[in-house]
């Protein structure tokens, strides 16, 4: 599996897609644009001029259907874009739902289309880079909505940083883990005999902001994984830091997921230099939360006479992968 970076005027994609040797990009790669370097030496604009940190306001929006965060997404972007509204970082649990990348082999995708629906199961492609990923309660979502280059970021570093802060919030929990030559995300024994895939990663830019993000198992069904090839790697492990770490095994937890978000959001903010703002659980209600960032992007929208993502040059809401019925 290598990295997909895909360029057209304004938008960039980032995630695990194609296998080495494939006439894409091959992880060799990805090690020469992601060098050894360390983070803090990482916040600068390209040119090597240093930008102070920025705000980085923190959402905790508890568990939410797919679609919901996707909407929300796309409405952050465009305020973004617009500077009506200063960077975000969404953390969150979906109900259970697989999303293919945009140019993603449904094949990855091991369960019949009979299997989805009787286990409730949406199949949804959407525009990040990467193949199938599994979302599920229990899991950790971060979905950082960030102007790149107002910050003085540019797109590898954000990925070593998303990475650094999924391997710190394990490290807090318990669980020793690390980044993967060529392998986006966070695993756990990456260099041994049977690398586990803890964490997942996948990108998207558009007119300078990043969104989709990352997606780290605490105690998610790991049994669910068993309905794809996990980041289109067959054969791939994927674990979770409540099995590595030895916790009882009382089935996804959205206590659980609040506490790793509760690392994870300031983990990164240092890894990107910003200054955190608002409320992290157990302290953060999702659903005052909720209602601060729809009051947030209503005054945004009046300001940019009633525009939509759909007007802003965005994708339109994901519709359900096409697939045969066996």
């Amino acid at each position: 599996m290598g990295i997909i970076v895909r360029h057209r005027p304004g938008l960039v994609e980032i995630g695990a897609g194609d296998p080495p040797g494939s006439s894409r990009l091959s992880p060799p790669c990805y090690r020469a644009l992601v060098d050894r370097a360390s983070l803090p030496d990482m916040i600068e604009r390209p040119g090597g001029r240093p930008v102070a940190p920025g705000r980085l306001a923190v959402r905790w929006l508890g568990r939410i259907a797919y679609r919901d965060a996707w909407q929300l997404q796309h409405r952050l972007v465009a305020a973004r874009a617009a500077g009506a509204i200063g960077d975000q970082l969404l953390l969150l649990e979906h109900d259970p739902v697989l999303t293919l990348g945009r140019h993603a082999d449904e094949s990855h995708v091991l369960a019949s289309p009979a299997e989805l629906a009787r286990r409730g199961i949406e199949l949804l492609r959407v525009e990040r880079g990467g193949e199938v990923t599994y979302h599920g309660p229990g899991q950790l979502v971060a979905y950082p909505i960030l102007a790149l280059e107002r910050r003085g970021l540019l797109l590898r570093p954000l990925v070593r940083a998303l990475e650094a802060a999924m391997v710190e919030t394990c490290a807090a929990l318990g669980v020793a883990a690390a980044r993967r030559d060529g392998h986006p995300g966070c695993w756990c024994d990456p260099d041994g005999p049977a690398p586990r895939k803890i964490g997942a990663l996948g990108i998207r830019v558009e007119r300078g902001i990043s969104y989709h993000g990352i997606a780290l198992n605490v105690s998610v069904e790991l049994a669910d994984f068993d309905l794809i090839d996990p980041c289109g790697m067959p054969g791939v492990r994927s674990t979770s830091i409540a099995r590595e770490a030895g916790w009882p095994d009382a089935g996804p937890s959205t206590e659980d997921v609040a506490r790793a978000a509760a690392v994870f959001a300031p983990a990164l903010a240092r890894a990107i230099g910003a200054r955190l703002e608002g409320l992290l659980p157990p302290a953060a209600d999702p659903a005052l939360v909720r209602a601060e960032l729809e009051a947030l992007l209503a005054e945004a929208e009046r300001s940019a006479g009633g525009r939509t993502a759909s007007e802003a040059g965005l994708e339109p809401v994901p519709e359900p992968a096409a697939r045969g019925a066996g």
